[in-house]
């Protein structure tokens, strides 16, 4: 998706691996990183921050997510907003598939 103007079905471009996380960067330049995520049911992301503000966009699936203080089940068409250095952890209960945008220059 370097390309500028390229479309791109975002779903198709992961696939789900059995009993695992993969990610696939999508973009990336001075101003922000695309970085699509697929989560196997059960596979999750430990409590973490980001250095960037950042977006997490769910496509497919279904996962527990904690952002903060608040926790909240993600399903298809779920975006949360988080500020930078926000702690947040995501752990999917069905195979799910995540886009995680780092805005770089908002920081």
């Amino acid at each position: 998706m370097s390309e500028k103007n390229t479309a791109v079905h975002l779903a198709r471009e992961i696939e789900i691996q059995g009993g695992s996380t993969i990610s696939k960067t999508l973009h990336q330049d001075d101003n922000l990183k695309i970085v699509l995520f697929g989560f196997d049911s059960g596979q999750e992301l430990s409590e973490h921050t980001a250095s960037v503000p950042a977006i997490m966009h769910f496509l497919e699936g279904k996962a527990d997510v904690t952002v903060g203080a608040g926790e909240s089940v993600a399903v298809a068409n779920t975006l949360y907003h988080m500020d930078a250095k926000m702690p947040h952890s995501i752990r999917a209960t069905e195979p799910t598939k995540m886009l995680l945008m780092l805005l770089k220059k908002c920081s």
